[in-house]
């Protein structure tokens, strides 16, 4: 089981100071460039090794003409949340697809908060869950995604790729 799987079913994990430096490198470099991020207000909140917890708040401009929010903007939030846990270990990931399940609307001036969590990891593919939640802890989406790492293709140069110590 991953560091990660165990953090979401409340067993205590085993992150090492190195990979935990190693993921908040790796976020800031992507934040850097991720534009798409930052015109949503998609904040990375934390970040670790296979794990990501972002936050996005409903706006008006992100109302589509049932005056709920826009389903491909929360499957981008949780998209993005995907993005971070998966490149948290420096090496160059990709999503090859994902699939979301929209389960309730969320609503102007909700706060919503997708917390990603590595279910599997192997070789150059992984697979990973998104929760999304508003505010009231009540479910918004359940997105799965599936990653595909390009080895040897560091995010940041001179710090460790792969899993260290997770």
């Amino acid at each position: 089981m991953s560091a990660a799987r165990d953090a979401a079913v409340g067993a205590t994990p085993s992150v090492s100071p190195d990979a935990q430096h190693v993921a908040e490198a790796a976020r800031d470099a992507m934040l850097r460039g991720d534009r798409s991020t930052h015109a949503l207000g998609i904040r990375i909140e934390a970040v670790g090794p296979g794990t990501c917890t972002a936050t996005m708040t409903v706006r008006e401009d992100m109302l589509n003409g049932h005056a709920i929010c826009h389903g491909g903007l929360i499957a981008t939030l949780a998209d993005s949340a995907f993005a971070f846990a998966c490149n948290a270990y420096n090496e160059i990931t990709v999503a090859s697809g994902f699939d979301v399940n929209l389960l309730a609307a969320a609503k102007l001036g909700d706060v919503l908060t997708a917390q990603a969590v590595e279910v599997s990891k192997s070789g150059r593919t992984g697979v990973y869950d998104v929760s999304v939640r508003n505010q009231h802890g009540e479910a918004v989406a359940a997105f799965r995604g599936r990653s595909y790492s390009m080895k040897g293709k560091a995010l940041v140069q001179g710090l460790p790729m792969g899993r260290q110590g997770a």
